[in-house]
């Protein structure tokens, strides 16, 4: 599968999409662990044919692999969507789908690295997302990359007979401390 670091990191890098991620994609999002804190994949089947369906359509928008830098090895993705360029605002998602990479710092790395091209290449102001109250990783990741909680949907996502708070969460462009991108431009001026 070919990638390629697009904004690189020191555990990872995000690559554009490859149309043979669908594959590892599928595994992920059949993956009742790790799909489970992303919401509508725990209980949708994604055979492959829809897998690589989804991913033509994805690779048209702001959707990047995450892949681990050692081994060369898709380890998750991420994305922004519904992006509104008049009030410079996005909403973003990660998966780490490989569970041996998982409270490693991939994710707070990849988050950091997508929220710099969003930032700094984009030039969007606010990013918002939403998680389950159960998925304590993903807060955990959220917080270190700078989000904050700024609401709550109580009991907004049910499972069986339990039943989980979605948790709301933004960053805005000044609240951002890692600047990658200017690592970039830095280099050229030497």
């Amino acid at each position: 599968m070919p990638h390629y670091p697009k904004l690189a990191g020191a555990k990872c890098y995000l690559s554009p999409c490859s149309a043979e991620d669908a594959e590892i994609w599928a595994q992920w999002d059949n993956d009742l662990e790790v799909a489970l804190p992303l919401g509508d994949e725990a209980y949708t089947p994604y055979p492959l044919e829809r897998e690589k369906r989804g991913l033509e359509d994805s690779m048209k928008s702001h959707i990047f692999t995450i892949v681990d830098r050692k081994s060369s090895k898709p380890i998750g993705r991420c994305l922004l969507f519904d992006l509104d360029w008049i009030n410079r605002k996005a909403m973003m998602g990660i998966v780490i789908g490989e569970k041996s990479h998982w409270s490693k710092g991939y994710g707070e790395e990849a988050v950091r690295l997508l929220l710099d091209y969003a930032f700094h290449l984009l030039n969007l102001n606010s990013i918002m997302l939403g998680t389950f109250s159960f998925n304590e990783r993903g807060l955990k990741c959220f917080q270190k990359a700078g989000f904050q909680e700024i609401g709550r949907r109580r009991q907004g996502r049910v499972i069986g007979d339990r039943t989980y708070d979605i948790v709301l969460m933004d960053i805005l462009a000044e609240e951002h401390e890692t600047e990658r991108i200017h690592e970039y431009l830095d280099k050229g001026q030497h």
